[in-house]
């Protein structure tokens, strides 16, 4: 698989893997079958490894606690550190522990906390991408990102980057330190980066990482409502109550894969290469699976090219779409209710 090139020199697969599907958020999963789907990921050509602190592994059925994930990502290390681009992220705290919990951190001192702690369960000594997950709104992101950059300097951390910032917010932390990327969830059926994020990504050479490019696995056109009534998916606006209405978008991404022999994650993994050629931004999805049939058919991806009747028709999957993207309750926690 060819290498493409994010922001601030950092080189990686066009296709990622979005470590979030192998946690409790998705259902339990045996950790022995998490890590063959990681080797199988590097195995397809797939560099580029996407965890967080915040991440557990499920145990026993139950919810893991947070670092787990990177605990099982350290498993892959151990043999395979030189073909893997590392990123990982910090920045989240107490959401949903308790009411009053503070959701996220940026303190100096926590960074310096978390970023030591990471690099301890991954069994590395330094981290080729580093996001700040979720901004604090009680510290400037400069302070934030000033402190990320000391450990830049101080050889733990190769390039920083940003999940869920607004443009205003990029602007800022990029000018205290060059930022590789920018990580969001965009797709077919999640544009509202489009308006300001994207377009200042390009105009900073930033590159842009889609998290849940196959909208959950809704876009696969694989999953049954009783799938993911058990998960976080089936409380969601687009997958609860919206499901029904939602079918709608659904056909149209199903037409466009079946007139052009593709799978339904083909062509929206396609569209989004497409979308980051219009905008002039380098674009590296993060599909999850826990799947190798999957993990090769997204991989095959890269080599799709949509016609322009294909790229129209999925340019209109997002005017089909009932409930926004938001999983959780507070409005500011994406991008989008910032701006």
């Amino acid at each position: 698989m060819d290498r493409i090139t994010l922001g601030d020199g950092l080189m990686t697969s066009p296709i990622g893997f979005g470590g979030m599907a192998l946690t409790h958020v998705y259902g339990g999963i045996d950790e022995d079958a998490a890590l063959g789907v990681l080797n199988a990921a590097v195995d397809s050509g797939v560099t580029l490894i996407d965890t967080a602190d915040v991440y557990g592994q499920p145990k026993a059925g139950a919810v893991g606690p947070a670092g787990t994930n990177e605990e099982l990502v350290s498993r892959l290390l151990t043999n395979r550190r030189d073909e893997v681009t590392l990123a990982t992220k910090f920045g989240i705290t107490g959401l949903g522990s308790t009411p009053d919990a503070k959701a996220t951190r940026g303190d100096a001192a926590y960074v310096r906390e978390c970023c030591d702690a990471s690099l301890r369960r991954l069994g590395t000594d330094v981290i080729d991408l580093w996001y700040l997950h979720r901004r604090d709104p009680e510290i400037p992101v400069e302070e934030t990102v000033g402190a990320m950059s000391e450990l830049v300097a101080a050889g733990k951390v190769r390039h920083l980057g940003l999940s869920e910032v607004t443009a205003a917010e990029l602007r800022a932390a990029h000018a205290v330190r060059p930022i590789a990327a920018v990580q969001s969830e965009w797709s077919v059926w999640s544009r509202d980066v489009e308006a300001h994020v994207v377009p200042a990504c390009a105009e900073l050479g930033v590159g842009f990482v889609p998290y849940s490019p196959l909208g959950r696995g809704f876009l696969t056109g694989t999953l049954t409502r009783e799938q993911v009534s058990s998960d976080v998916r089936g409380r969601t606006a687009r997958m609860g109550d919206n499901w029904d209405v939602n079918q709608r978008a659904l056909a149209v991404v199903s037409e466009v894969a079946s007139r052009l022999g593709v799978t339904n994650a083909q062509a929206v993994l396609a569209w989004l290469y497409a979308a980051g050629r219009r905008a002039g931004v380098a674009v590296a999805p993060i599909p999850g699976t826990r799947s190798t049939t999957r993990l090769a058919e997204n991989a095959a991806a890269v080599d799709v090219v949509l016609d322009e009747d294909a790229v129209a028709a999925l340019d209109s999957v997002a005017s089909l779409v009932a409930g926004g993207r938001n999983i959780v309750a507070d409005p500011t926690w994406i991008s989008a209710g910032r701006e």
